[in-house]
């Protein structure tokens, strides 16, 4: 945004920051970077996990705006918040992404002025266009970001429908920084980012886009998602990841996406996230995932109890998750299945029974071995907090975790989850098929129960299952 003084025309800068996005290079960085940069701001973008951020980037800037998508990146933007704070007291300060509203109190607490949730664009433009103490604080355009800003809890209103705008990347790393596809006989693509979507139509307890989004969906139009992943491609994407919560909320606008994109990019690959209940509803387009480069679809399974899956109000079971496996299978797409594998209702048995069943299916290199120590992640806002089956469970809101602690009524499966996520936290790359054997052989010994029988079939070879080299998901 640029301002008068004595015809002189002065410049005023903003500083984008991400912490942590799963190796990703940042859409919500880039997106907020195109709208700030078309009201006239200078924007600068720092990816804190790829880049070192100095005290004068803070020192310096107008406007500070930290990206929180994830619960990890939050934990990791508060020590920044509070430096940026100390560093540059006249900056206004905001956060914006999934993450924000559900802990607007903390980050307040820490110094951030303005908080921003789903379809953030208009609302950061507005708040960046507000000069306290003149008329443009009068205007409906900032009336709106107050409005966003003061809203109770979380997504109870309406969020705006509007056109995107093609995301700057120019100020991020380049993609050659971020993950990688680790290819079939070992060749390995750079990986772009895109959304297509947000939101979604589902209100699954344990989300954190539910809270926000409240079973809203929103499309990024096709003209914006597809000049995106040009610029990436010429950049030397080989491989897009669609962020989209599930690409099948808007089945049309997606194939017509992807479509798209194999027709302009036909050796560019691809991957998405479909829950297992629309890979169902929705099993004519998986052969057309495959015949457009898609590489694997991840699903988020959560748990193979049809019990827990209805505390979830997932909307598939059991046995649909075995037909969705099929149904990938048949297309010759990779289904990568993730799970919240430690909840409170979980028993050492049913922990076992879901290490046999991936192994029975043929599934151990489709899953990361974080996977395996995943526990329920409760949030302020989530909707586990409504559930009757969760309250004897529950404790207080932890604001050193920025979460509600539970307990299990087993000690045998807390202690078993911090083993795990002890033997796999520190190895997420290591060799998927060994770190499953040590964790299957522990929780068999655990449980007091004898290991899964191996197949007489040959195992099949790593490299034949794609998935990228980073592979955190919460």
């Amino acid at each position: 945004m640029a301002e008068e003084y004595n015809d002189c025309v002065v410049m005023r800068s903003a500083l984008l920051i991400g912490t942590y996005e799963m190796g990703r290079q940042s859409f919500g960085l880039a997106s907020a970077a195109a709208w700030l940069g078309a009201g006239g701001w200078s924007v600068a973008c720092i990816d804190a996990a790829k880049e070192k951020l100095r005290e004068e980037h803070l020192a310096s800037a107008d406007l500070i705006a930290f990206h929180l998508p994830m619960h990890t990146a939050t934990r990791l933007a508060g020590p920044i918040i509070a430096a940026a704070r100390r560093a540059n007291p006249d900056a206004r300060i905001c956060a914006y992404g999934l993450y924000a509203p559900l802990n607007a109190a903390w980050l307040r607490s820490i110094g951030v002025d303005a908080i921003f949730g789903g379809e953030f664009e208009e609302d950061l433009a507005a708040f960046a266009g507000h000069v306290p103490g003149t008329q443009s604080s009068q205007s409906p355009q900032s009336k709106a970001f107050s409005a966003n800003s003061a809203v109770s809890a979380f997504g109870r209103r309406s969020l705006p429908r509007f056109h995107f705008l093609v995301p700057d990347r120019t100020g991020l790393p380049p993609l050659s920084k971020y993950a990688t596809l680790q290819m079939p006989g070992g060749a390995r693509r750079t990986v772009g980012y895109t959304e297509a979507s947000r939101g979604c139509r589902h209100l699954c307890r344990h989300c954190p886009v539910v809270p926000i989004y409240n079973g809203q969906f929103r499309v990024v139009q096709q003209d914006v998602v597809l000049a995106d992943v040009d610029a990436q491609v010429a950049a030397g994407a080989g491989h897009i990841t669609f962020g989209d919560p599930d690409f099948f909320n808007g089945p049309t606008h997606a194939m017509r996406i992807v479509s798209a994109v194999h027709a302009a990019h036909p050796s560019v690959s691809y991957d998405v996230t479909i829950k297992v209940e629309h890979l169902l509803r929705h099993r004519d387009l998986v052969p057309r995932l495959a015949a457009t480069g898609c590489a694997f679809v991840t699903s988020a399974v959560e748990s193979l109890d049809d019990r827990v899956l209805a505390l979830f109000d997932k909307g598939h079971t059991r046995a649909g998750f075995f037909e969705a496996v099929a149904l990938c299978r048949a297309a010759d797409v990779a289904l990568v299945p993730t799970f919240v594998a430690f909840h409170p209702w979980l028993t050492l048995d049913a922990y076992c029974d879901l290490l046999d069943t991936l192994d029975a299916l043929d599934l151990v290199d489709h899953v990361a071995p974080i996977q395996l120590a995943i526990r329920l992640l409760v949030p302020d806002g989530s909707r586990m907090l409504e559930l009757d089956a969760m309250r004897p469970h529950i404790g207080a809101l932890d604001p050193a975790t920025l979460t509600y602690r539970w307990t299990h009524p087993d000690p045998r499966v807390d202690e078993l989850q911090a083993a795990v996520m002890a033997m796999v936290g520190m190895r997420p790359t290591a060799d998927r098929r060994t770190l499953f054997d040590e964790v299957s052989a522990l929780a068999h010994d655990r449980a007091g129960l004898p290991r899964r029988a191996a197949d007489a079939r040959p195992a099949r070879d790593r490299a034949t299952v794609p998935y990228l080299n980073e592979p955190w998901y919460c």
